[in-house]
């Protein structure tokens, strides 16, 4: 198949895949509902996102399906698309030139948070990572209504995690890899809290020590004094040490 593409759209294609084989591995995934988009290169905004009714397990590299802003498809494909994973991704991608990844969860911990009034807390070295960064929406009932796109676009803002209000979570990114790691790391985030907030009072660090941490995480070298180290390589180690593991769990990702 990969004659049939591009070679930055067969790229993008197995990268697209091996993410929702992640997902699907880390228990992220919701039967055939929630959805991952990445936008292909181009002036068009054309963008993949999975064939509805296949389970994440299924999604291939080929059998991504490409539709437009409208929701149209732009290739054949035996496939329906999610309408919710339509209005969602599209209005995204759309208005955000830097969101060439949109991914979308439901799962058991973001879902908790998401019903909590304090959202996401800074009760935990992940967490911190996100700390300031979180946007927010209000829960409108499932996402088919067309008017709420720009709601969804006003309350992400230019932020890369938004938590949907009694829905789920949400991440963006300018590369696959990095929208899976924030979606990991949130989740996790997420679940951590729900587990202390089980086990009594909270210990919630300082605003300057969150602040210093969420620099560590996301502008790592920035800032560093004399005798401080930083992490500028973690995130490429991480992705291409998930890419060794869905070769080896579910090498037809590729085809």
């Amino acid at each position: 198949m990969a004659n049939v593409y591009r070679e930055e759209e067969w790229r993008l294609r197995q990268e697209l895949a091996a993410c929702y084989r992640l997902i699907a591995h880390y228990r992220m995934s919701d039967l055939i509902s929630t959805h991952i988009s990445v936008r292909i290169p181009g002036p068009e905004h054309h963008f993949l996102i999975n064939p509805y009714g296949l389970f994440f397990e299924e999604i291939t590299a080929s059998n991504l399906v490409k539709i437009d802003l409208q929701g149209a498809k732009v290739e054949d494909s035996p496939f329906p698309v999610n309408p919710a994973g339509f209005v969602i991704h599209s209005a995204i991608h759309c208005a955000r030139e830097d969101a060439h990844c949109v991914l979308h969860t439901h799962t058991k911990a973001g879902c908790a948070v998401a019903a909590q009034e304090c959202g996401l807390l800074p009760v935990n070295q992940i967490s911190l990572e996100f700390y300031g960064r979180v946007a927010y929406h209000e829960y409108e009932g499932i996402a088919l209504n067309l008017s709420e796109q720009q709601r969804l676009v006003t309350d992400l803002g230019d932020n890369a995690v938004m938590i949907l209000r009694n829905h789920g979570l949400l991440t963006v990114g300018e590369s696959v890899s990095q929208a899976f790691l924030r979606m990991y790391y949130l989740e996790k985030a997420c679940d951590i809290q729900i587990a202390a907030q089980a086990g009594g009072a909270l210990s919630i660090p300082s605003h300057d020590v969150c602040r210093r941490t969420e620099q560590q995480f996301n502008a790592p070298g920035k800032d560093v004094a004399e005798g401080e180290l930083s992490d500028p390589d973690a995130n490429r180690l991480a992705w291409a040490a998930l890419l060794r593991l869905v070769d080896r769990i579910a090498p037809d990702y590729k085809n």
